[in-house]
């Protein structure tokens, strides 16, 4: 094991803040071999790891696939740009080899209950492992991906947040977030139903794709909600995300809501746009009541105002609180009292249960809902006291658990999705927006295990409604904690998205490695 874990003297360069440029450029030098980087970053994860406790599974087969990326390039095969880089993978998302657990005891084992074996990879994992990529191992969630805030409650224990052990990670995407915060890997797979793509990116100051919803498959991948589920990339850098989406983004026979994307990806790739001049004369809008009535605190008031500033030097026209007068603050329905989160459209989970279940294969160790129920009764999900507990109060969920095998009824949510969509467009055409720009966060991030979580501004709005959004690093907080903003547009605008994003990237150059990392 290198003694410094943060450089590699073999390799020549340091290990921190990689991105998937200086990689290849190394393995086109013939400076570096994947099979070389992958050791360094095994011992990386050695050393750094057992301290945060992002990745739950590491894959024996991850040196013999560096070692395949190796032989490729030297017979002038390379699939492409992520081939041989470093990636993980979040747990909920279907890996042969490997058990998926989503972070509960009852699900994992070793820990007493059963392991869920997938007989096939999911589709993004597929996508990943087609594409070359060296997949390192697999990350670690909450139970069953129930809270965008930590991975607290995990089978594996706590994950921690690379930018302060103290702090808040952001979830479900806990693991995933921290393993490439911390350079454990150059990239990882992350997913959302409620904020666990931009909540973790936003906790430790990355870039994160929330993805139009239906753009990438999520079959394979165990559900909170069908209706709300995207898979998306978390990087360190702009360009990286983009690259990534790339190989994920597209239909396929196994999650037929994605032929909803076609005609919709951009031609020669989700990096075609970046540009440093991308937002010269882009009218954004900014955050405001109009959006959600719910203010910013004084320090992020602060830090969005110097942003601000960063945009309009970029030349971007800036248009206050354009949602004003709307009636859009008004559609989002808190689920709980006191709370921000508005879960509508997880009531179909039973019966997204029963369809990601059957799709385990004829060997799995549960392959319906009511295994499920079985398998889980000592710790009811659904029950008071569970991490779904809210689930019933949702008005269409009881008709769902009565009969899972039979699709729900999710007229109210459909309707929900409808009007948000409908005040969106109706703003962004009357106001002539390219995009939204908002700190993802009203206030600095809380303790990792106080009772405070996550305050965003954006999660139930663009889940319900199945906008993008991409987060990118803009600062931090006085404590130590990243500041980052989100960049939200229309359904399909990712390419656009990541164009200004990358814009205020390269103006501003916030993200800072964390200190953490050095060692």
């Amino acid at each position: 094991m290198a003694s410094d874990p943060t450089h590699d003297a073999d390799l020549g360069f340091d290990l921190v803040e990689l991105t998937v440029e200086t990689v290849q450029a190394a393995f086109a030098a013939g400076t570096v071999t994947a099979e070389a980087l992958t050791r360094a970053l095994l011992d990386r994860i050695a050393a750094l790891n057992p301290a945060l406790n992002a990745i739950v599974f590491l894959n024996p087969d991850a040196l013999a696939d560096a070692r395949a990326s190796d032989a490729r390039r030297a017979a002038g095969a390379s699939r492409g740009p992520l081939d041989g880089v470093p990636v993980v993978i979040k747990d909920p998302m279907d890996m042969v080899g490997f058990p998926t657990t989503a972070g509960w005891r009852l699900l994992h084992g070793a820990s007493g209950g059963v392991d869920l074996m997938p007989a096939t990879d999911s589709p993004v994992v597929a996508r990943m492992r087609a594409a070359g990529t060296v997949m390192l191992g697999k990350t670690n969630v909450p139970v069953l991906s129930h809270t965008g805030s930590h991975a607290n409650d995990s089978w594996a224990g706590p994950t921690y947040n690379a930018a302060g052990r103290d702090f808040l990670p952001g979830g479900s995407s806990a693991g995933t977030a921290t393993a490439v915060a911390a350079s454990l890997a150059v990239l990882g797979l992350a997913e959302e139903t409620g904020g666990s793509i931009q909540n973790p990116a936003s906790a430790q100051g990355l870039v994160g794709i929330k993805p139009t919803f239906a753009l990438v498959p999520n079959a394979g991948v165990m559900p909170l909600s069908s209706n709300r589920d995207v898979v998306g990339p978390i990087a360190r850098c702009v360009r990286d995300a983009a690259l990534c989406l790339d190989v994920l983004a597209g239909y396929t026979a196994e999650d037929p809501k994605t032929v909803a994307g076609v005609g919709h990806r951009p031609k020669g790739g989700y990096a075609s746009k970046l540009d440093p001049a991308a937002l010269a004369g882009k009218r954004i809008g900014l955050y405001g009541p109009g959006w959600r009535d719910l203010p910013l605190s004084d320090e992020t008031a602060a830090l969005y105002g110097r942003a601000k500033g960063e945009l309009a030097a970029c030349g971007a026209v800036l248009v206050d609180d354009p949602f004003l007068g709307s009636g859009f603050a008004a559609l989002r329905t808190p689920t709980l009292p006191g709370h921000e989160f508005d879960a509508r459209g997880l009531e179909s989970v039973p019966y997204d249960l029963e369809c990601y279940l059957k799709r385990l294969g004829p060997d799995a160790a549960l392959r319906s809902f009511a295994d499920f129920a079985a398998a889980t009764a000592a710790e009811d999900a659904f029950a008071p006291g569970g991490v779904l507990a809210f689930m019933p109060t949702l008005p269409q969920f009881a008709a769902c658990l009565a009969d899972p095998t039979r699709p729900p009824d999710l007229s109210e949510f459909i309707a929900a999705r409808e009007a948000y969509l409908r005040i969106f467009e109706e703003v962004v055409a009357r106001e002539k927006l390219d995009a939204l720009v908002f700190p993802q966060m009203r206030s600095a991030l809380g303790a990792l295990h106080g009772s405070d979580t996550i305050h965003e501004t954006t999660v139930s709005e663009i889940n319900i409604a199945g906008l993008p959004g991409v987060t990118v690093p803009a600062g931090a907080y006085a404590s130590g904690a990243p500041f980052c903003l989100i960049v939200v547009g229309p359904r399909w605008s990712e390419a656009d998205l990541l164009a200004y994003a990358y814009a205020y990237e390269q103006a501003t150059r916030h993200r800072r490695p964390p200190a953490f990392t050095a060692g």
